[in-house]
C-alpha cells in the first residue's frame, strides 16, 4: 500500500485522483486564485466522465483532504438530497459539464482575480501580448450571455459552450473562469498560466502604454507548440507542489 492510500484509509476508493485534487485545491488558496469558500473543482473518475469527485461544501481550499472529496454521479437526480450534497451551484456546473462534455474530465471554477477582471470587459478577448497568452490563442470562448449563479438550467447552458475539443478555457462574462483538461495537472497547469497571463494584460493596460501585440501567425505558433511540448511539465508542476506540500507537513493526503 503506498503512503497516500495508508494515510488516507483502506476503505476510500481513487486515492490518487483525490490527492492529486486535494493539492490543487491547497495551492490555488496559496496563490489567492479562489474565492472565499464559493468555488469549485471536480474530477472524473469512470470511463464516461459522469461518476466525479468534487470538493465538499463550504469547505474552504486550504483544509481540504482528499478524504473529504465527494463522490456523485451527474446522472443521479437524488444527489442535492444527500447529507453531503455539494454546493447547488457546484452541482448545477460540474453536473452539467460531466453529462454532457465526455472531454471534461476535470473541471476547475474560480472567480481569481485577473480573469474576473478580464471576464468584466467589454472585450473579454486575451490578446496575444507575451508567451503566455499566446499559449492560448484560439483555445478560449467567452461566455457573454451570464444569466445568474450557475444552479441547473445556467450550468447546463454554459456547458454546451465547449463544442470544440480544442478549446478548454471559458472566460465566464461577468462571473470568472472555467478550466477544463483531462487531468488534475493538466487543468490546473492551464488555470495557473491563464491567471499569469490575464495579470500580465491587465497590468500592461495599467501602463497606459502602447502594448506590442504578437501577429496571429506567431501566436498560433506558439499555441501549437506548447499543445505539442515534448515535456509533461503540467504532470511535473504538479508533482513539484505535491512535494513542497509534503515537506511543510500538509494533512492534504489525509
Amino acid at each position: 500500500m503506498n503512503v497516500a492510500a495508508r494515510r488516507i484509509g483502506s476503505n476510500i476508493t481513487h486515492v490518487d485522483q483525490r490527492v492529486d485534487l486535494a493539492a490543487a485545491l491547497r495551492w490555488t488558496a496559496r496563490l489567492d486564485m479562489h474565492e472565499a469558500v464559493a468555488n469549485h473543482f471536480s474530477l472524473a473518475v469512470n470511463d464516461d466522465g459522469t461518476q466525479f469527485l468534487i470538493n465538499p461544501n463550504m469547505v474552504h481550499f486550504s483544509r481540504v483532504r482528499a478524504s473529504d472529496l465527494v463522490l456523485v454521479d451527474a446522472n443521479d437526480p437524488r444527489t442535492m438530497e444527500r447529507p453531503d450534497a455539494p454546493d447547488p451551484t457546484a452541482w448545477g456546473l460540474h453536473g452539467s459539464l460531466h453529462r454532457l462534455v465526455p472531454h471534461a474530465r476535470c473541471a476547475m471554477h474560480v472567480h481569481s482575480r485577473y480573469a474576473t477582471v478580464l471576464a468584466s470587459l467589454a472585450d473579454s478577448r486575451l490578446p496575444a501580448v507575451d508567451q503566455n497568452s499566446a499559449m492560448f490563442h484560439n483555445r478560449v470562448v467567452i461566455d457573454e450571455g451570464y444569466g445568474g449563479l450557475a444552479f441547473e438550467e445556467e450550468g447546463t447552458r454554459c456547458a454546451k459552450l465547449f463544442t470544440d475539443p480544442k478549446v478548454k478555457i471559458m472566460v465566464m462574462g461577468n462571473h470568472g473562469l472555467l478550466i477544463i483538461g483531462e487531468t488534475v495537472a493538466d487543468t490546473f497547469d492551464r488555470l495557473y498560466y491563464f491567471e499569469r497571463a490575464c495579470e500580465n494584460y491587465v497590468k500592461a493596460l495599467w501602463t497606459g502604454r502602447p502594448l506590442r501585440f504578437l501577429s496571429d501567425e506567431v501566436a498560433e505558433t506558439v499555441a501549437s507548440q506548447m499543445d505539442a511540448y515534448p515535456v509533461a511539465t503540467a504532470a511535473r508542476h504538479l508533482e513539484q507542489l505535491k512535494l513542497i506540500l509534503d515537506e511543510e507537513g500538509s494533512t492534504y493526503r489525509d
